[in-house]
């Protein structure tokens, strides 16, 4: 390269180095230039850093925890140095490593439980981890084969989600780097790997170790068809699942996580979506057939429903939650809103069995209570208007029937939307602050959409059009109020504010010339209103002012100082249907902005 010419430039500090009759691999970790070379495949440093002492070397300063007295550079420099190199992903250097044992058995001994794991070193050995299960996936995974104790220690340690990282690599987020997959995940399945990554979602572990138990199952149930995500599905995983969901009614960071690797089990794409570590894992395709979900997992869900129900009831909840509008006795939680999570992925399976037993258990009637106990808890109300859709949705008239009369939906629907505030009912867990007026109810936006959606199936539906038509104060709130809410909200006919659809543009001459005398208006109405005129000297020129060029605007009465926008103000009048007004001085010490108003067309 021509700056490495003596003639251009100085000779590389790592040159330098090597030029030298003895020196350390420290002094060239101290250069700054030295993965600039690795990557530029500067021969003599990869022939040297090749070497087996070398290599042992900078897998020591990988993980080994540094002694107490060393300074900044053997700290943080060196490791972060050693780390990059590897992670240059130099063959020989890789081949190095894979090919020898001790130096395998010295980058796992970093797992040992009888060693401090920091998070920065584990950080460094999960990036040597993952190069070399990207170029020597092979000998990575026969090493882990003879060396089964990897699994344990690498579940020990999966509360670091560094760790946690190597995990769900190792179990097949990224299959696509084992060249024999299918075997390794047959293997796999049949290693008790599972059986230590379920085992943590136990409630004496803590709550991190929970969320990365969880990403990991997770990620296996995303990778189906695999012989890892079959055995997750199978009715003994999830019956394990659930037994550590429910085995203690104080953690809540257990129930929530285990739930969530139940949501994944009946649908993996929503975990997919949730989860920005599988964007880098996985290749993301335009679209994916759904994945059928097998009914002997769903199952062996269902007995616990009763146990999940039991979690809904806010009564025997003594906590409370001062808020801005008063209080909650008790705050819904997290926990309570992943069970309504979990009940509204399972109603869209379509399962009928499912559906039987949300019916007779009361779980319906009780999550749309909810919806109505908690007038503010936005993410709850989205959960519920699921349930309720999936209800209407449903082939099942028995299911539309017990919504809308055995919970009475509709009557709940219309009293809220007329009776918009909290009732200070002690009863309620939702309460206004004494000697304020609490705020209109936050589900209003959803009781519309949901009606809406009941008027829209009405047409389809017969047994939802009997209902409706069999309710006179349902007509009446429909006609009176529904309609009128609906004009009001369509943002289509909105005539201020509204960004112009893409549709809407009309190019023909009638609405040009329109939009020219918009123009013409507002000019004159700002010239009566602070006493200034449009320059449209080319005006005189051209006969008409053209909507491309550059237009300015004077003042009379406050100086002689003229302002002009900049040349491309206008250039792109004709993609917009809004004009903008510039900064238009009132006095010395006043302004009058109005640049960031906008008039758009009639």
């Amino acid at each position: 390269m021509f700056w490495k010419l003596p003639s251009l430039s100085a000779s590389c500090p790592v040159e330098s180095i090597l030029d030298k009759e003895n020196f350390t691999l420290e002094e060239l970790l101290d250069e700054e230039e030295i993965i600039q070379e690795c990557k530029a495949l500067n021969s003599r440093l990869i022939n040297f850093l090749r070497d087996r002492a070398q290599v042992e070397q900078l897998l020591r300063y990988v993980v080994e925890e540094p002694p107490e007295d060393a300074d900044s550079k053997r700290v943080f420099k060196f490791p972060f140095i050693a780390c990059e190199v590897f992670t240059c992903e130099i063959d020989v250097i890789l081949k190095t490593l894979a090919e020898d044992e001790e130096l395998m058995n010295l980058l796992f001994s970093f797992l040992r439980p009888n060693r401090p794991h920091s998070a920065f070193l584990a950080g460094y050995f999960s990036k040597v981890f993952i190069c070399l299960m990207l170029r020597k996936s092979v000998q990575l995974m026969n090493y882990i084969q003879v060396h089964q104790d990897v699994f344990h220690q690498l579940v020990d340690l999966i509360g670091i989600t560094s760790i946690m990282e190597v995990l769900v690599r190792l179990v097949g987020a990224d299959d696509h780097v084992y060249p024999n997959c299918l075997d390794v995940m047959q293997w796999l399945a049949n290693s008790n790997l599972l059986e230590m990554i379920v085992d943590k979602l136990s409630s004496s572990c803590p709550p991190e170790v929970h969320a990365n138990a969880a990403e990991t199952l997770c990620a296996i149930t995303r990778n189906v068809p695999s012989a890892l995500a079959t055995k997750l599905s199978s009715p003994s995983f999830v019956a394990r699942i659930f037994g550590h969901a429910l085995e203690d009614s104080h953690s809540k960071s257990g129930l929530v996580h285990s739930l969530s690797v139940c949501i994944s089990l009946l649908d993996p794409k929503r975990s997919a979506i949730a989860s920005p570590l599988m964007y880098s894992f996985r290749n993301q395709q335009m679209y994916e057939p759904p994945i059928p979900i097998n009914p002997e997992t769903i199952n062996a869900m269902l007995p616990k429903l009763g146990d999940l129900l039991t979690l809904l009831n806010v009564l025997s909840d003594e906590n409370f939650l001062p808020t801005t509008y008063g209080e909650l006795r008790p705050p819904l939680g997290k926990h309570r809103l992943k069970i309504v999570e979990f009940i509204a992925v399972l109603f869209r399976t379509g399962n009928e069995a499912a559906e039987k037993e949300l019916i007779s258990s009361g779980t319906i009637q009780r999550v749309i209570d909810l919806f109505f106990e908690y007038p503010y808890n936005n993410a709850l109300h989205h959960h519920v208007e699921s349930i309720i859709l999936s209800c209407l949705e449903s082939k099942n008239d028995a299911i539309v029937d017990h919504l809308l009369q055995e919970c009475d939906l509709i009557r709940k629907l219309i009293q809220t939307d007329k009776h918009p505030f909290l009732s200070g009912d002690n009863n309620q867990p939702t309460l206004p602050a004494a000697g304020k007026h609490a705020p209109r109810a936050g589900n209003i936006g959803h009781i519309t959409r949901i009606s809406n959606k009941l008027v829209q199936l009405g047409g389809s539906n017969s047994c939802i059009q009997t209902h409706l038509q069999g309710n006179s104060e349902w007509n009446e709130w429909q006609a009176n109020v529904l309609q009128e809410r609906n004009a009001v909200e369509n943002v289509y006919r909105w005539a201020c504010g509204r960004p112009t659809a893409l549709q809407d543009r009309i190019s023909d001459e009638d609405d040009l010339r329109d939009r020219d005398y918009d123009v013409a208006i507002l000019a004159n109405t700002l010239s009566q209103a602070f006493g200034y005129k449009w320059n449209d000297d080319n005006k005189e020129d051209n006969g008409t002012l053209d909507r491309d060029d550059e237009c300015s605007c004077t003042t009379h009465g406050y100086g002689d100082t003229t302002f002009k926008d900049p040349p491309n103000t206008w250039e792109n009048k004709e993609k917009s249907n809004h004009t903008r007004v510039g900064c238009i001085p009132i006095s010395d010490t006043q302004h009058l902005c109005l640049s960031n108003i906008t008039f758009p067309r009639h």
